[in-house]
């Protein structure tokens, strides 16, 4: 077992590294930053220490080794680097762990050829993911590395919710389900939120609206998860900044028969092409309330859709749910905009939900609540801490071996 106290978390994307060094004793970030534009003429790293002044190197970053040994070196510097003895581990975020990985999972070759093995289902960032073990592994060897899936808080799906009602051999044959995505950040939500209200997660119904440029919804129930929006992909579900969504499956064919376009095509046109961005040309969520507040029609339209289809889901949740206690808003859009949350609770007093105008409009990095006292159904503003999340859980398995 490790006598450590700090955990690496590591986000290895396919152009970019993002990392954060924790300390367990008390959850604070010694470290933070970015490496940008890996593979490019010239890239970024930002370095954010504890204390001190950020540090900027421009530079090119070949490929993730090298980025990976910029970011040992400005640790290193802080006297933190990778080969201190106050590192307890490092934490991989990893996308899709399929059915196989439902919770943290330490690290060895049949992991990563697992994770491999996952590239069909999660092709934009399984491979990045296993780029970051792989660098890190070969730095050090000697430290326990921990796998966190964003599909594992959802594999608690139940059945009847996570197929999709075709045929079953199919289905089957290509790992064809639906896995969710976002999870650890509604695990890290759902449980703030009943510390928040001063509760016990396992007696605590939430409904968690992650809403980002990418955006989910799921329904907590006793803490564990039983409905979430995305599916086999990112794609299904609400709209999102460049996503589209739900969408008839027709569509595909329709836009390949009667409009041409290739797969590839109506691949990129439904993930980086559509949604807020299709709809009104902005995918920031600050941009299209301004040009709507302005008058801007395409704006007001693109608000509307996206509004309308989280309405849609929470009132599904609620339904599955049975009994709601507190719905809680995270991520970039849900923390904050005010104007977001107001619209997606409008006229649901019925249900038991409302805010308070006052309570909603306050600006703050902490937990609240914003609904009236007298609401049934609490509201909350709950930012995430993905990488709290993953460190947390990295940690906790390394000190049961």
């Amino acid at each position: 077992m490790t006598t450590g106290t700090r955990v690496l978390v590591l986000n290895a994307g396919s152009s970019s590294v993002k990392y954060q060094l924790i300390d367990m004793l008390d959850g604070s970030r010694l470290a933070s930053g970015l490496v940008e534009r890996i593979g490019e003429a010239e890239g970024r790293l930002l370095h954010l220490p504890l204390t001190g002044e950020p540090r900027e190197s421009v530079r090119r970053f070949a490929d993730h080794d090298g980025a990976l040994r910029a970011v040992a070196d400005e640790l290193a510097a802080d006297l933190m680097g990778l080969d201190s003895p106050e590192l307890a581990a490092i934490g991989h975020r990893v996308v899709h762990g399929g059915l196989r990985f439902t919770r943290p999972t330490l690290i060895n070759d049949a992991v990563v050829a697992e994770i491999r093995r996952l590239i069909p289902v999660a092709p934009l960032h399984n491979p990045a993911n296993i780029t970051g073990i792989e660098v890190a592994r070969a730095m050090r060897p000697d430290l326990p590395q921990v796998a966190v899936f964003d599909t594992a808080f959802h594999a608690t799906l139940p059945e009847h919710a996570a197929r999709y009602a075709i045929d079953r051999k199919t289905a089957d044959e290509h790992r064809v389900r639906r896995y969710g995505f976002h999870g650890t950040s509604h695990q890290y939500v759902s449980r703030a939120t009943a510390r928040l209200l001063g509760r016990d997660p396992a007696e605590l119904n939430v409904i968690v609206l992650h809403l980002g440029n990418g955006a989910s919804v799921s329904a907590v129930a006793g803490g564990v998860c039983v409905e979430t929006s995305m599916g086999l992909t990112p794609l299904e579900g609400l709209v999102m900044g460049t996503r589209s969504g739900d969408v008839d499956p027709g569509l595909v064919f329709h836009l390949h028969r009667v409009g041409g376009l290739t797969v590839d095509q109506i691949d990129d046109l439904l993930n980086r092409r559509s949604g807020l961005l299709g709809l009104c040309g902005d995918n920031d969520m600050r941009e299209v309330v301004r040009r709507a507040q302005d008058g801007d029609e395409d704006a007001k339209l693109a608000f509307d859709s996206y509004v309308h289809r989280i309405r849609r889901y929470l009132g599904g949740y609620y339904a599955v749910l049975g009994r709601v206690d507190a719905v809680a808003f995270t991520a970039g859009v849900g923390e904050n905009s005010a104007e977001v949350r107001a619209a997606v609770c409008a006229n649901l007093e019925e249900l038991g939900i409302s805010v308070d105008p006052e309570l909603n409009a306050v600006r703050s990095r902490h937990a609240r609540v914003i609904s009236p006292s007298y609401g049934r159904v609490t509201v909350a503003v709950v930012p995430t801490d993905e990488e709290l999340e993953i460190a947390q859980q990295t940690f906790a398995l390394v000190h049961e071996v």
